[in-house]
């Protein structure tokens, strides 16, 4: 059986890896740009499971499905990738602030700020409950353990922080090519630098459905620059790009851009204990160890025009910046080696991710607009196209 994955970031590769692993499936990834580039490129790779505040439905089932993917997933990829992945086991830290309850994806609370952040307190008080009957540790330091274990972190209006050792943060691209090459090696062929431009399908049914619908349409080939493609499943993964081959499909998928800036800040030595170098997290302000003295700082949470352009505001970059000079102030004395940005693909009035089928066609399954947590996701993405064809294929 033929599977077409449309869409080679992290997403499109995870699927294209995990569906290498069962027998009988011949895999073939397209893309008209070489792999890891879009919003991939441009991600952090914070992988917030354990200290989100999800704890039930699917939203915490795709999270603690990918954390607990992650585990295996490195090792086994750089095993038989022959590369490596920069993969951060020493968890994530957030820092709370009075006026700052969560903010995560960032939203703002309803009243802000919370009066000496004891209301915050009690929602993280909660949410260690929570993870503790799940078997899963997360921790509330106080401001005092803060400083003993991360004498880094100098901000006043700090009033203590959460812990996530369970939490993980990994290299977006170079995870991304060791998918690539492992499923090479498992015989999926990637064709890169081929543009898909529509599809041929063939109408299943006729006059059924309450509505007198005219049925799902088995889409037999798509029409790319290297020609027909024929498969008997279609994944599109292609983030951002979804929304133009659900157009050409007749079932548009609103999918629309939101655009992050992050900078590359170096140092001669590591700050604080270079022997613990969690991620530090604070008011939606990441900043991330790569090793060395270099970290990663983003990123912007910037949404387009009723034009859907997104000029890029470098005010809003600085802003970023110096909220994480304010949590460690060490970092003021680091060279700023680069500054990047990227769209991600945010779903139009429906949650984030969309793992479905497309509407109107009985073989086409989307894998698509993860808006800021297509990494954390991928693998229970991938899992769960695995288990959408098995299913209706059995």
């Amino acid at each position: 059986m033929n599977v077409v994955i449309i869409g080679c970031g992290v997403v499109g590769a995870a699927v294209a890896y995990e569906l290498c692993q069962v027998k009988g499936l011949k895999i073939t990834v397209v893309d008209k740009q070489p792999p890891a580039q879009a919003s991939t490129g441009a991600a952090l790779g914070v992988l917030m499971g354990v200290i989100s505040h999800k704890i039930k439905g699917n939203a915490w089932r795709m999270r603690h499905t990918s954390i607990q993917r992650y585990e295996t997933l490195i090792p086994e990829l750089e095993a038989k990738s022959g590369l490596h992945i920069p993969f951060n086991r020493q968890g994530i830290l957030m820092l709370l602030l009075p006026s700052n309850p969560s903010l995560q994806g960032g939203q703002a609370p309803p009243n802000p700020p919370y009066e000496g952040g004891l209301e915050e307190i009690s929602k993280w008080e909660k949410l260690v409950e929570v993870r503790q009957a799940q078997g899963l540790p997360l921790e509330i330091w106080s401001k005092a353990k803060l400083q003993q274990i991360c004498p880094q972190i100098d901000d006043e209006e700090i009033t203590s922080a959460v812990y996530s050792p369970s939490d993980r943060q990994v290299d977006p691209t170079a995870l991304t090519l060791a998918l690539v090459e492992a499923a090479k090696q498992q015989g999926v062929t990637f064709k890169f630098g081929v543009d898909v431009l529509g599809g041929v399908g063939d109408l299943l049914s006729r006059g059924v459905g309450e509505e007198g619908s005219r049925g799902e349409v088995n889409l037999t080939q798509v029409l790319s620059t290297e020609g027909k493609i024929a498969a008997d499943w279609f994944v599109i993964a292609a983030g951002l790009g979804s929304h133009a081959l659900t157009t050409q499909l007749n079932q548009i998928v609103d999918i629309r851009p939101v655009l992050g800036q992050a900078l590359h800040l170096r140092l001669n030595y590591p700050l604080g204990n270079p022997d613990f170098q969690p991620v530090i997290t604070g008011n939606d302000v990441h900043i991330v160890p790569v090793g060395g003295g270099n970290y990663w700082v983003g990123a912007t949470v910037e949404f387009p025009s009723d034009t859907m352009e997104i000029p890029k505001d470098i005010q809003l970059l600085e802003s970023v910046k110096q909220q994480a000079l304010t949590y460690c102030p060490d970092l003021a004395f680091a060279t700023t080696i680069r500054t990047w940005s990227g769209l991600r693909p945010r779903p139009e009035k429906r949650p984030a991710p969309i793992i479905d089928k497309l509407p109107g066609y009985n073989n086409v399954l989307l894998a698509t607009g993860h808006y800021r947590n297509g990494v954390l996701l991928a693998p229970a993405t991938a899992i769960a196209i695995r288990e959408m064809i098995s299913n209706n294929t059995n």
